[in-house]
């Protein structure tokens, strides 16, 4: 895969991106939404990317990319689309603490959910967050995502509040 916006490119992970990769996982926002996405090792960050590098080109996912600054190349979080309950697919993003505010979680999103659902052959792909995760909503909100169910559900193993939304490939 290869998505180039304005502002980022979206491309396929390499090995060598396991250093950025592991120290963007350990910022507070991931540890705090997100703790499955947290690698405390550079080798154990290369074990995952090795696995998510393996999926691309199947059907069954996850698919994560790393989303790179178009200008300078560096590594400044992901996007993906991961297989969840009753076949239907959910995306995820990350953008590292240094760099959010600026919109890249949803330039990233804008542009990656239009051609990975083509890719895939699908017309729908889920958001789900936790109801106190202000920024993952104001990004599926600027996506086009609609809000089909807020309350109690299961999010990382436990049962807390969350949001549900829904995205249709029109």
């Amino acid at each position: 895969m290869y998505i180039e916006t304005e502002r980022l490119i979206i491309t396929e992970f390499t090995l060598d991106m396991a250093p950025v990769v592991q120290a963007n996982s350990m910022d507070e926002d991931n540890m705090r939404f997100v703790p499955d996405e947290v690698w405390e090792t550079v080798e154990e960050t290369k074990e995952v990317l090795e696995f998510l590098i393996s999926q691309y080109g199947s059907c069954e996912g996850p698919f994560v990319y790393p989303v790179l600054l178009k200008k300078s190349h560096e590594n400044i979080g992901y996007v993906q689309l991961c297989p969840i309950e009753d076949e239907n697919w959910e995306v995820g993003y990350h953008i590292a603490k240094q760099y959010t505010g600026n919109d890249y979680a949803s330039e990233a999103v804008q542009s990656f959910l239009p051609v990975i659902t083509k890719d895939l052959g699908i017309s729908q792909v889920h958001g789900i967050c936790l109801a106190d995760n202000k920024a993952s909503i104001g990004v599926m909100r600027k996506c086009g995502f609609e809000n089909i169910y807020t309350g109690i559900g299961e999010y990382q193993g436990d049962q807390r509040e969350i949001i549900r939304n829904l995205w249709k490939n029109e």
